[in-house]
């Protein structure tokens, strides 16, 4: 497994405000698979993401990636296991702006020491048809190229897991469906695993897998899901 999580409890709040936001998760991503996380806004979908990923602690339970516990580690090792473990990728894009594209994808790995891989860093350029955007700034770059340098950012140092938080959320659907097909080669080509977390049908029909929650528990999980059957499964929790 990439990614497990066992019993994840997460809480908002204090007393009679308190939001139980992961009542018991528990939950795995098989390596090489990409699933969509699904669910009525409330759900705790981003929250279960943030917590899988690291970037916030859980209150209860376990969360190993790569099987490495996350659960009680300190802010140095987390920061750590995120860089080397970890790959991002945001509906806001998260690029520098005063970076060209080339270091945008490389910043990671030169914060953390480490050279990237020519032959796999010419291999994600040339994928994602960034050759002659690399000495660009954001700024230069429409919406679909800034995502698609944030998807080799991801991929770069070869994480055990890629999370993407509504990566085709600022894109149109013809920019948006190349974003997708692209993470669905990832995982079909270069072995990646892929955990999204999308509201849009037709992103989750990219998935192997479709995994729903409502009021912070997993109640449905959808096998090769396409727009129909995700729907039908999203009406049943009211979404």
């Amino acid at each position: 497994m990439a990614v497990r999580a066992a019993d994840v409890v997460k809480v908002y709040g204090t007393g009679e405000t308190a939001v139980r936001a992961l009542d018991g998760v528990g939950v795995e991503f098989a390596a090489g698979e990409f699933t969509a996380v699904m669910g009525p806004s409330g759900s705790g979908k981003s929250t279960l993401m943030h917590c899988l990923a690291g970037l916030d602690a859980v209150d209860g339970g376990s969360v190993q990636v790569g099987g490495a516990e996350l659960t009680g580690l300190g802010d140095r090792a987390l920061t750590r296991l995120r860089r080397e473990r970890i790959g991002f990728v945001f509906q806001s894009f998260n690029l520098l702006p005063t970076l060209t594209a080339e270091q945008n994808i490389t910043l990671p790995l030169d914060l953390a020491g480490r050279r990237p891989d020519p032959a796999w860093m010419r291999e994600l350029v040339a994928a994602l048809g960034l050759q002659d955007r690399l000495r660009h700034r954001p700024a230069e770059l429409s919406g679909g190229q800034q995502q698609r340098v944030a998807c080799a950012r991801a991929l770069l140092g070869r994480p055990d897991v890629v999370f993407a938080d509504e990566p085709t959320g600022n894109l149109d659907s013809r920019t948006g469906a190349g974003v997708l097909e692209f993470l669905r080669r990832s995982v079909r080509e270069l072995g990646q695993t892929i955990v999204m977390v999308t509201h849009d049908p037709v992103a989750a029909g990219h998935a192997d897998r479709a995994v729903l929650l409502a009021d912070g528990r997993i109640v449905d999980e959808i096998q090769q899901p396409d727009p129909e059957s995700v729907l039908a499964g999203l009406r049943r929790l009211g979404g």
